[in-house]
Order: structure tokens, then C-alpha cells, then sequence
């Protein structure tokens, strides 16, 4: 029978950056409130592009089901976004 769990990954939706893989929920979005206190324009926030001081990034978690090889996503959390012009978390725990 083949080995089944889920994984976690903090990613910017825009960019489809990962920033990291967690076995929990919880872990990840530990980590998404550190990267929110960082500021928009400095690593990591700092958009990857050409036009970064115009673009955005939308940090998501997702959750994966990997069986072998093969990743399943299964939900997908809006957590923030940060930009020059907002940052707006948008994670509700209670949803």
C-alpha cells in the first residue's frame, strides 16, 4: 500500500515561488506572519520581476496530498498580499 501525507507550501501565487514545505498547517502560517512583518521592497517580499515596484505578491497555502511521487492539491488559503501600495492580511481562521 503506498504511503500517503500531507505537505504544506507557503507559495506566492503570483510569482508560483515556494517558501518552504511544512507538515502542518500551523508551521507554514508561522511563517507567513514572519514574511508579513517584513517590509514589501526587501527579500523575500521583493517581487522577483522587472516591474517589481508595481507588482504584487499573494502568499497562499496549500495543501498536498502526496502519494509516492505524485502531489494532489487539495485546498488552497488565501493568507496576504503585499505590494507598494497595501499589504492586507486576508486569512480567516474561522472560515
Amino acid at each position: 500500500m503506498p504511503t500517503i501525507k500531507n505537505i504544506f507550501v507557503l507559495e506566492d501565487d503570483v510569482h508560483a515561488e515556494y517558501f518552504g514545505e511544512y507538515e502542518l498547517f500551523n508551521d507554514a502560517l508561522v511563517k507567513a506572519k514572519e514574511l508579513y512583518i517584513l517590509p514589501w521592497d526587501k527579500e523575500p517580499n521583493k517581487c522577483p520581476c522587472i516591474s517589481w515596484k508595481t507588482c504584487e505578491r499573494e502568499y497562499h497555502i496549500v495543501k498536498f496530498e502526496v502519494v509516492q511521487d505524485k502531489w494532489n492539491e487539495l485546498e488552497r488559503s488565501e493568507i496576504f498580499s503585499i505590494s507598494s501600495s497595501k499589504k492586507e492580511w486576508k486569512y480567516k481562521a474561522d472560515k
